[in-house]
C-alpha cells in the first residue's frame, strides 16, 4: 500500500480516515492544518502546517515517504489578505486568488494539480475507505412516502443546478416548493434557516415533510470535497421538520455510519441513495 499523506482539516472525516489506515495497516502521515485539524489527530505521526505553507507541506510529505495524498475535512475559505505563505505558497497565491473567484471547486482543482505535479497520487476519501459512501436505496428503517420521493427528485434537480454554478451542494424542497439552497454558510446553517420558516411551509419533528438533497457539483473534482452527511445533518433535518435526506449513491460520504443510522431510525428520518445521472 502506498504511504498516505492525509491533509487534514476539521470535522470527523479526517479522524475516520486516520483510524481506518491504522486498522488496515496502511502507512500514514498527517498534515494537520493549523486552525482546522482537531486534537484527535495529534497522536498520529505528522506535521502542523499553515494553510498557505505549500512548500513546507510538500517537503514534509516527501521526507515522510508519502506516495499518495488525501485532502479531507472542513477548511473555511481563507481571507487571502491575511495569509502568511511560504515561498512556494507565495508563488501559488495569484493563481489561487484567480481560481477562488471562479468558485470553491476551481480552487480545489488547483490544489489537486499542485500535488499531482509533485508526483503524488491524489486519492478521494471514498477511495481510501471504500465503504464510506451512501449506498443505493434506503439506509435504515425509515421510509419516505411517494410525496417525499417526488420532493427528493425535485431537490436533487435543484442541488445539481446550483452545483453547476459552483454555489453549493444541497437544497431543501417541501411539497415541490424550494425552501432553501446551500451557499457558503454550509448545510447545518441552511437547515437552521429552514427550521425558522413558518410552520405551514414545512413539517414538524415527528411528522416531517420534505427532503434535504445533497449532490456533488456536476463540474466537481470528486477526489476532494464530496458532500457529507453525519449526525448533525440528521439532527438538523429533524429540527427543520423534514422527512428525510436523499443523495447520490457512491458520491455522498456518510460519517459515523452506524451512529447516523441509529439516530435516523430514532428520529424517523429516512436516508435514501439514488443512482447518479448518467449511470
Amino acid at each position: 500500500m502506498k504511504k498516505l499523506g492525509l491533509i487534514a482539516g476539521g470535522g470527523g472525516l479526517p479522524v475516520e480516515i486516520a483510524e481506518h489506515c491504522e486498522r488496515s495497516g496502511r502507512p500514514l502521515f498527517v498534515i494537520r492544518l493549523k486552525g482546522f485539524a482537531g486534537a484527535q489527530l495529534a497522536p498520529y505521526a505528522g506535521a502542523e502546517v499553515g494553510i498557505a505553507e505549500v512548500g513546507k507541506c510538500i517537503k514534509a510529505l516527501k521526507r515522510a515517504g508519502c506516495e499518495a495524498v488525501c485532502l479531507a475535512g472542513i477548511v473555511a475559505r481563507p481571507d487571502f489578505t491575511s495569509l502568511m505563505p511560504d515561498l512556494r505558497g507565495l508563488k501559488l497565491l495569484p493563481r489561487a486568488v484567480a481560481a477562488a473567484r471562479k468558485g470553491d471547486d476551481a480552487l480545489l482543482r488547483l490544489l489537486v494539480e499542485e500535488f499531482e505535479a509533485e508526483g503524488f497520487a491524489v486519492e478521494g476519501a471514498h477511495e481510501v475507505m471504500d465503504d464510506l459512501t451512501l449506498p443505493s436505496g434506503f439506509l435504515g428503517r425509515a421510509r419516505g412516502s411517494d410525496d417525499d420521493l417526488r420532493d427528493a427528485d425535485r431537490a436533487l434537480e435543484v442541488a445539481r443546478a446550483v452545483g453547476r454554478l459552483d454555489i453549493g451542494q444541497a437544497a431543501v424542497v417541501t411539497q415541490g416548493l424550494v425552501l432553501a439552497v446551500e451557499a457558503q454558510e454550509g448545510t447545518d446553517a441552511m437547515l437552521a434557516r429552514v427550521a425558522d420558516l413558518p410552520a405551514h411551509l414545512r413539517g414538524r419533528p415527528g411528522a416531517g415533510r420534505g427532503v434535504l438533497a445533497k449532490a456533488p457539483k456536476p463540474i466537481q473534482e470528486t477526489r476532494v470535497d464530496l458532500p457529507t452527511i453525519g449526525l448533525a445533518t440528521v439532527q438538523g433535518v429533524a429540527r427543520a421538520g423534514l422527512a428525510g435526506i436523499v443523495g447520490e449513491a457512491g458520491r455522498v460520504i456518510v460519517l459515523d455510519r452506524e451512529a447516523v443510522i441509529s439516530l435516523a431510525d430514532e428520529l424517523g428520518v429516512f436516508i435514501f441513495g439514488v443512482e447518479p445521472e448518467g449511470r
